[in-house]
């Protein structure tokens, strides 16, 4: 019986290791300040302008709007517009949005159905990364801010 419940157990865990390779690992603001100075990770904000105008931005971030007014996302336009934005293939891309919820479903799709590596998103959002303490940038009307 011990052997039975310790298989369910390793199998388990073996499927949600399984699930969780396609979706986004969650980073903390250290984190992503480690990456970016670290490893040259493109810090992605998918928030609206409306949104950017109002909380500003996480210094030397991008802004790439994920949702149209109408809530709609069109995952190949925008891998498209993303991928003009990164150094290379493999670059390192943390996306950020207000509380993580749509960061990780943009990630989850990126990483799903169009099979990119490297996607990672912000925890709990730009709210965590104010949390934390850490400055923004105001809004800029460029694409990049810098």
């Amino acid at each position: 019986m011990k052997k039975i419940v310790n298989l369910i157990f390793a199998g388990l865990l073996f499927l949600g290791h399984a699930t969780l390779a396609d979706e986004p690992t969650a980073v903390s603001p250290e984190q992503l300040l480690k990456m970016q100075q670290n490893q040259n990770a493109l810090v992605v904000d998918i928030r609206t302008e409306a949104e950017w105008q109002s909380s500003g931005l996480i210094a030397d971030s991008r802004k790439l709007q994920a949702f149209d007014p109408q809530g709609r996302f069109d995952p190949d336009q925008w891998a498209a517009d993303l991928r003009k934005m990164q150094s290379s293939p493999d670059q390192a891309v943390i996306l950020v949005c207000r509380s993580g919820n749509r960061s990780g479903k943009v990630g989850a799709l990126l990483t799903q159905k169009l099979g990119m590596k490297n996607v990672y998103h912000l925890d709990n959002g730009l709210q965590s990364w104010l949390k934390a303490g850490h400055p923004v940038s105001p809004n800029c009307i460029q694409v990049a801010c810098k």
